[in-house]
């Protein structure tokens, strides 16, 4: 069917500001132009409460933002790892879309600012996305969240994290995550599949930029079989937190979420997949722009609520 309409709009507007390629200007620069993302014109809806504070990480401390639908206790949790690829971007581009999501899914939500490569390489954003899940279970009832419900979850290099932390948590008997969101996650450092070819260019996200990503994180092939740094290089998943893994169609990563959701199934892991017809990488934060953001939090929220077994009155 293609693009959506409103989406290649979207491109051709991008395009029209002439921004450099991630490769081809400063570190400075490129986070610069980061403030020009529309999620940051968006309106905010209201919650019971949002909070900000600093917990104890293992180099520095960590800014969270934790998002109180409803004054409830013993709600479900989301500890939520954005994108970026791993280099870019920060929490305020999220705002808009965490409070929705928090709000279709009652259930609370703690987003962390990890630290960014290339200046931190991994492990240091894995250590402290770790980290984050670790302070959300030891404060639970403080944060009125049921211990037993608690997942995992972020968007692109977040969905990389988010992967990486369930197998840690598995590896090391932390607890029993109830689930892990991936939405349109990058676990493959090879991409050697056939979307990063046929969509590496023109979708705005583009192959050579991802590739470039990763090598901001880990810097060499040191990390290349660690599925901390890799979660496709996991010799297996099996006993990792049940998956539900979104893409979008237009996205060199597609075959990177429709390869996981194999593997997990393979090793015996529940999984669900949906792809999004007509949308790009990056759309999860576009819900000023295409209907689908808002498709995709109803969905995220529904899908997570199901897999807990809970109901919620919309």
């Amino acid at each position: 069917m293609g693009l959506k309409p409103e989406i290649s709009q979207y491109l051709t507007q991008r395009a029209a500001l002439g921004l450099p390629a991630v490769w081809q200007a400063p570190l400075d620069e490129i986070r610069g132009n980061t403030q020009t993302h529309v999620a940051l014109t968006q309106p905010l809806i209201e919650l019971f409460e949002v909070t900000r504070q600093m917990i104890t990480g293992s180099k520095s401390a960590l800014p969270v933002r934790i998002y109180r639908p409803v004054n409830e206790i013993k709600l479900p949790a989301l500890v939520f790892f954005h994108g970026g690829g791993w280099v870019l971007n920060f929490l305020d581009i999220y705002e808009p879309a965490l409070r929705k999501l928090a709000k279709a899914g009652k259930f609370i939500i703690i987003a962390v600012e990890y630290r960014k490569a290339p200046e931190n390489p991994y492990p240091a954003a894995f250590n402290d996305c770790f980290t984050t899940l670790e302070w959300v279970i030891k404060n639970a009832d403080k944060l009125g969240i049921d211990k037993g419900l608690i997942g995992v979850g972020g968007d692109s290099a977040g969905g990389n994290l988010a992967a990486a932390v369930a197998i840690k948590a598995r590896d090391v008997n932390l607890i029993s995550l109830a689930y892990q969101l991936l939405i349109y996650p990058c676990n493959d450092r090879s991409m050697k599949y056939q979307s990063a070819i046929t969509f590496s260019n023109d979708y705005g996200l583009t192959t050579q930029a991802m590739k470039w990503f990763w090598d901001q994180y880990l810097q060499g092939s040191e990390f290349d079989s660690d599925p901390y740094a890799v979660p496709s290089s996991a010799p297996s998943l099996k006993g990792v937190a049940p998956a539900l893994i979104f893409t979008a169609e237009f996205d060199p990563l597609v075959d990177d979420g429709k390869n996981y959701h194999t593997k997990l199934l393979k090793d015996s892991v529940s999984s669900m997949y949906k792809d999004f017809s007509g949308q790009i990488h990056g759309f999860f934060n576009l819900s000023g722009i295409t209907n689908d953001a808002e498709l995709l939090y109803s969905d995220i929220a529904k899908n997570i609520n199901l897999l807990i077994g809970r109901e919620i009155d919309n």
